[in-house]
């Protein structure tokens, strides 16, 4: 009996013995995962405490999806987890499609007004006009929603109808529209034509499913029609689809050239991508413009163009981001769009900014210090640089509105008066016919009496923070005078401002007014009107000599560096 109870003892400890030593090389050879197993309980734990014995009463939901949006934004700014409910959102975001009247709304007061119908789609066709005030959508008042709560009521499944009551400036009482839902499909090219003499100009504002046969139909069409050169322009392109980047630039690169290939920890996202279709025209001049804005698969197109001397960059160093995303399933129909790997253009260089600690206000690529920049050559020689975005061959300096523009365009008085201006005249003798003489500015300026249009400069920002500074040092009391002689000589001047600033005001009362009867592609005609940097495209392109230049090694090193300089 002592004999068996010994021998099941020493089977009991071989037994634990081993498990612990199976248990020792789990945690050594998965520590990885023994870490998020670990974390995971502590969280659940953590939750589940909190959930009991927090004073007050708590909501799961939010504090999940605070948990998650911490988690998420500790990584990069692209990650995203996206809830049942915004799927919607993110299938939008790759084909900009959904099932709607084709409007872009905002809040004007205590309701949503229409801001920009969206031509030949429901809205437009049912005579919806920029500035109508909806009051009521299938009876329900807006007054007091949100603008995402009335987006969700205007959108739905195509072909189902719905009835609007709208307000409009300049008619009497309660007008009723009745409309049927539709796919919108918002183009990637919403313009395309000439700009000057056998100049042909492709707006191209996003890289959605079909972007490339879009580019591809317009440069079709502008050939057709004469084209002798091409300006590609990508300024304030947010990106999109991969695959699209390669389509665009396939339609002036032969075919199996390399324009991206993207590197990750995990192998299977580890991918060259090269183009496989016959090109439209290899050999036509080609300027792309690009600016802050122009980031992910914009920055592709550009900065492959680049590497291969196939274009002419003008503009400003692009946004910087360099990060591949995929979407990946979870549970409850939710997903998680998660980066998986970085972009690299032909050259060698990814186009992600390396530091993320030096960020323009709009997110795009700021300073970035000398020793996190690396050389690399495009295919002729000249020399091109990493450390985020693409810097153009040819660099300008961006054009920034004054305060006050900026003050009557985002208090919506630009956007009031052209509403008004619409409201007394039917028709439009088209985008050139279109002028803001002496007379109309001046009609504008009466318009703006009693409005509040009210804005701080820089000059005002800074005196703020030096007062500040001073009163907390006690120097304040004793050069108060000499304050405030210096505030009054920095006070800005409304009347005068209206005056100094007056072209840039016409510039954007000219392009809202023109949205009123073109739509569109009236804003983006108008747009180009007065543009530097279209300018320059164009001037480069009637000198070939100076074009065939800066793709040449002796140009383009020097004028990189130039580049880099004016845009830090």
């Amino acid at each position: 009996m002592k004999a068996r109870l010994k021998l099941k003892k020493v089977r009991l400890i071989l037994v634990l013995t081993a498990v612990f030593t199976v248990s020792l090389g789990f945690v050594a050879l998965k520590d990885r995962e023994f870490d998020i197993i670990k974390n995971l309980e502590i969280f659940y734990s953590l939750f589940n405490e909190l959930n009991r014995f927090y004073v007050d009463e708590t909501k799961p939901d939010d504090l999940i999806e605070t948990a998650i949006d911490g988690m998420l934004n500790s990584l990069d700014p692209y990650t995203t987890f996206f809830p049942e409910e915004d799927i919607a959102d993110l299938t939008f975001m790759t084909t900009n499609e959904y099932g709607g009247i084709g409007a872009l709304i905002r809040k004007g007061g205590q309701y949503a007004l229409v801001q920009e119908p969206y031509e030949n789609f429901p809205a437009h066709l049912a005579g919806l006009k920029a500035g109508d005030t909806l009051v009521t959508i299938n009876g329900i008042s807006t007054r007091g929603k949100e603008i995402s709560a009335v987006s969700e009521l205007l959108k739905g499944t195509p072909n189902t109808t719905l009835t609007l009551q709208i307000k409009r400036v300049g008619a009497q009482g309660i007008m009723e529209r009745s409309l049927t839902r539709k796919k919108i499909s918002i183009a990637n090219v919403p313009y395309y034509g000439f700009v000057a003499d056998r100049i042909g100009y492709i707006r191209l504002q996003n890289f959605t499913k079909d972007a490339g046969l879009e580019a591809r139909e317009a440069l079709l069409k502008l050939k057709e029609s004469g084209a002798k050169s091409v300006i590609l322009d990508l300024r304030g392109n947010p990106g999109g689809l991969l695959m699209e980047s390669v389509h665009v630039s396939n339609l002036f690169v032969a075919r199996n050239q390399e324009i991206v290939s993207t590197r990750g920890k995990v192998k299977q996202w580890d991918n060259v991508y090269k183009t496989t279709n016959e090109p439209i025209d290899t050999n036509i001049p080609l300027v792309v413009l690009v600016n802050r804005g122009s980031a992910s698969a914009s920055e592709i197109v550009a900065g492959a163009l680049q590497d291969i001397d196939r274009a002419v960059i003008i503009g400003q160093r692009t946004y910087g981001k360099g990060l591949v995303q995929t979407t990946r399933p979870l549970s409850y129909n939710s997903q998680l769009k998660v980066t998986t790997a970085k972009y690299y253009i032909p050259s060698g260089r990814c186009i992600q900014a390396v530091d993320y600690s030096h960020r323009n206000e709009d997110g795009s690529v700021g300073y970035i210090p000398d020793s996190l920049i690396r050389e690399f050559s495009t295919l002729n020689g000249r020399k091109v640089f990493d450390g985020g975005g693409v810097t153009p061959d040819i660099a300008l300096d961006p054009v920034l509105l004054s305060n006050i523009a900026v003050s009557l365009y985002t208090k919506n008085l630009i956007f009031d008066y052209a509403t008004l201006y619409a409201s007394k005249r039917e028709t439009s003798p088209g985008v050139d016919g279109l002028q803001i003489s002496t007379q109309e500015y001046n009609n504008f300026l009466n318009f703006l009496k009693g409005k509040s249009y009210d804005y701080s400069t820089e000059s005002d920002d800074q005196l703020n923070e030096l007062v500040k500074v001073a009163k907390r040092e006690k120097y304040y009391t004793e050069a108060q005078d000499e304050f405030e002689a210096l505030r009054k000589k920095l006070a800005h001047d409304k009347e005068k401002d209206l005056q100094n600033f007056s072209k840039e005001i016409k510039s954007l009362l000219y392009e809202e007014i023109a949205s009123r009867y073109f739509y569109q592609k009236g804003r983006i005609q108008a747009s180009l009107q007065d543009d530097p940097e279209l300018s320059k495209a164009i001037e480069v392109l009637n000198n070939p000599q100076l074009y065939a230049s800066v793709l040449q090694k002796s140009y383009g090193s020097a004028n990189v560096k130039t580049g880099m300089s004016r845009s830090n």
